[in-house]
């Protein structure tokens, strides 16, 4: 029988109380990054869902800290991977599209990545769950920096296996589960993939000793197909997407408690966020992206603005809602500097470190741009955003394309009012911005 206890009382003896003072940080803290699959911003208790029940993320973000304004660099799987493991825009690495098995493409050999720079740290690196940065033996994941991997190596839905509910005209070969970059199995019952998944992950952080250690958990779960464990079936009042979810919810009890198992509860940063929004195609069998626009795919609010929890004892103030800008590409250099890692000079990132921001101060004003398949395709600057059409030029526009849209989103997060008639000097300098930004970037 699964545990499905919570983790509350754990917790309570080593966190800090709102508003109250918190001891230094651990030094080189153990780095924990849980990342789910096409979970919506309104997905979440703790983020306004009214029927999946988070008990353990709705208690992670309680007794640490929930972002609102945090940000995906890409609206779909490999692209949003691929910026969190490089900190840089996906348009820098090449991959910015979704690939399919036996592509050629993959994660360049040459970009730096977060677990080789933890390890080059002294850090010990696993990754568990889905990894979708290219299939091909020089691309996976213990030939990009991580010492143990137990993953499959794209999407869930990409199996020769029928998937109920989904219709495809591709033919998918079998897939595969790999051990340490080599096929173990076929085609594996995913029924119970969060489970064995989540065992990799507590047996990860039970054996890692003295030494630090990352662990890249990145869910399967909610991308469609969904399959709920045994336990979790039927009994979340909003279907079997619900009961999925609350399924990871479990896991991520099962993480806290193997950190506390292994002594590793207070020095520990723990982060959980998603690679992009929700999959509105599948209707039911999709997400939410609550009050935001959109959905996977698109660069509206609900396509790129993701949930994002953090927690890490004497870093990390208690029940706080932090509003500052940030971004999946922040990841590695945050990371990297709270583990001593060296960030060569001549690594060129789009991410900041925000371990200032985590501990609990504003962030400084930033500029975040919205890439997708290669086109910019919007700016964030403060509380505006602008959003361009495919094909836009923004250093001087493409007629029969649509004129720019310009949203204040701390007024209007759903972006359903279109300030750029009224506010045109504004549009004009968010496009010259734009255009620079375009200039500097060299894509792969």
């Amino acid at each position: 029988m699964l545990s499905r206890r919570g983790f509350l009382p754990i917790l309570a003896a080593g966190a800090s109380r709102a508003g109250a003072s918190v001891s230094r940080t651990p030094r080189r803290p153990n780095i924990v990054m849980l990342y789910a699959d096409d979970l919506g911003y309104g997905d979440l208790g703790c983020y306004g869902h009214p029927t999946i029940r988070t008990p353990n993320l709705d208690r992670l973000a309680a007794r640490g800290m929930r972002f609102t304004n945090w940000y995906s660099a890409a609206s779909v799987c490999t692209p949003s991977r691929a910026a969190l493991l490089t900190g840089r825009y996906p348009v820098r690495t090449g991959l910015n599209h979704v690939l399919s098995p036996g592509s050629a493409a993959g994660l360049p050999a040459s970009e730096i990545t977060l677990p080789q720079l933890l390890r080059g740290a002294g850090y010990s690196t696993s990754m568990v769950g889905k990894w979708h940065l290219g299939d091909r033996p020089q691309f996976l994941p213990c030939q990009r920096g991580f010492d143990t991997s137990f993953a499959i190596p794209y999407s869930n839905d990409m199996t020769s296996s029928p998937v109920p509910g989904v219709q495809s005209s591709v033919a998918y070969p079998p897939l595969p589960l790999l051990r340490n970059d080599k096929s173990i199995e076929t085609n594996p019952d995913q029924t119970f993939l969060t489970q064995r998944f989540t065992a990799e992950a507590v047996r990860t952080i039970r054996s890692a000793g003295r030494r630090p250690f990352f662990l890249y958990f990145a869910h399967t779960a909610p991308h469609v197909p969904l399959y709920a464990g045994p336990q979790f079936r039927g009994r979340s009042a909003r279907g079997a997407y619900g009961d999925v979810v609350e399924e990871m919810d479990w896991s991520v009890g099962e993480v806290m408690h193997a950190l506390e198992d292994a002594g590793h509860l207070h020095d520990t940063l723990v982060v959980f966020s998603s690679d992009n929004g929700p999959w509105l195609a599948q209707r039911q069998q999709g997400g939410s992206a609550g009050l935001l626009r959109s959905g996977k795919t698109s660069v509206y609010e609900g396509g790129m603005r993701e949930p994002c929890i953090a927690w890490c004892p004497g870093l990390i103030p208690s029940r706080s809602v932090n509003s500052s800008v940030c971004s999946m590409l922040d990841l590695l250099p945050t990371f990297a500097a709270l583990a001593g890692a060296a960030l060569p000079a001549s690594l060129v990132l789009d991410g900041q470190d925000i371990a200032p921001v985590l501990a609990g101060a504003a962030g400084p004003e930033r500029e975040l741009f919205y890439w997708n398949d290669a086109e910019l395709r919007g700016l964030r600057r403060g509380p505006w955003k602008l959003r361009v059409n495919p094909g836009f030029s923004p250093g001087g526009g493409t007629p029969g394309l649509g004129a720019p849209e310009l949203y204040n989103l701390d007024e209007d997060p759903s972006e359903e009012y279109d300030l750029a008639a009224d506010r045109p000097v504004l549009a004009q300098d968010l496009l010259a911005r734009m255009s620079a930004h375009a200039a500097s970037v060299t894509p792969r």
